[in-house]
């Protein structure tokens, strides 16, 4: 379980990318019952170190040694033009050799790739940088303009945002879907998005009337035990199907199907951890058709059983029969 959390720190590093990583996981919110991380800023040379800002310049206290603990090291922004000093690549992959967990946010890739942590693997970093991206480093699989890649021990996010969205989703892995539900209200930001989603959303001229789909989201979500197909969820917002994926797609950075799906999901978590319902019963709060497939996504999004997931996370007494 993760515990211990590093952030590296380089020259010209981008000092929004950093408070994302601080925000994420240096906070001390035991107030709200989420878990105290040793969290550490580490860079070559301790002492005052200039950011991608001009006249802003930030002091970090801690040197590369700290990394030898961390379960998590995570690299924000760094300047794609330069070259990362040996000592950090070397440091990068010993970490990551150790068992450590790494993230990259924004061009935090690049200094990922120089250390061969993203050869042969899927990866990801803001979407002007997908191509130079992948002209560095050609053994790695680019996959352009998704939110992050999740490859086990290696995860990539694409620009500020996303970096956000795979933080809560690290949290959400180690810690369970409340805490991670708490972390992103005190942040006011959403508590998921699917990697998989878009990294921007187009905003086309609007087809028909009504300004938005967030109330009809919002009623989904309220509502996700009836059934949400395209043709039931494109007459309530009185669109043609065709039109309503699209507008969909164009309003979330995703198809109905898959949103509703990972809503689902989510629910089904929180349900696990709170509750002891069977989860024949939590399959249909949710909306899933049967308990078949609510292991079936439950699995495919989070790499492990509905029961499994309970016994890691679980909020309640441990229920004696469950049908896992």
């Amino acid at each position: 379980m993760l515990t211990n959390v590093v952030c590296l720190a380089v020259d010209g590093l981008a000092p929004f990318e950093l408070g994302v990583v601080c925000e994420s996981f240096g906070l001390d919110r035991t107030d709200d019952g989420v878990p105290l991380l040793d969290f550490a800023v580490v860079t070559p040379r301790p002492g005052p170190m200039r950011t991608s800002i001009p006249g802003f310049s930030i002091a970090v206290e801690d040197g590369l040694d700290r990394m030898e603990s961390a379960d998590l090291v995570v690299v924000p922004a760094v300047p794609r033009g330069a070259t990362t000093e040996p000592v950090v690549l070397e440091a990068l992959r010993a970490a990551y050799q150790r068992g450590a967990r790494m993230l990259s946010v924004c061009s935090g890739a690049f200094a990922l790739g120089e250390a061969g942590l993203l050869d042969g693997r899927e990866c990801t970093t803001h979407w002007r940088y997908t191509d130079e991206l992948a002209a560095r480093f050609p053994d790695a699989q680019v996959v352009p303009e998704v939110l992050f890649v999740d490859t086990g021990q290696v995860v990539t996010s694409a620009g500020t945002a996303a970096g956000i969205d795979a933080c809560l989703h690290i949290w959400r892995q180690e810690h369970g879907a409340a805490i991670a539900g708490l972390i992103a209200r005190r942040m006011v930001v959403p508590p998921q998005r699917e990697g998989g989603q878009a990294q921007f959303i187009s905003r086309a001229v609007p087809e028909c009337t009504g300004e938005t789909l967030g109330p009809l989201l919002t009623w989904v979500l309220e509502n996700l035990a009836v059934d949400h197909s395209v043709e039931q969820l494109a007459r309530r917002a009185v669109m043609s199907p065709r039109t309503f994926a699209r507008r969909f797609r164009d309003e979330t950075g995703t198809t109905p199907h898959a949103w509703v799906t990972a809503h689902r999901v989510r629910a089904a978590e929180e349900l696990l951890e709170r509750t002891d319902l069977s989860v024949d019963r939590i399959a249909a709060e949710v909306g899933f058709v049967n308990a078949a497939t609510l292991r079936l996504h439950f699995g495919r999004a989070r790499g492990v059983s509905p029961q499994q997931y309970r016994r890691a996370f679980t909020l309640a007494p441990d229920p004696q029969q469950v049908a896992g």
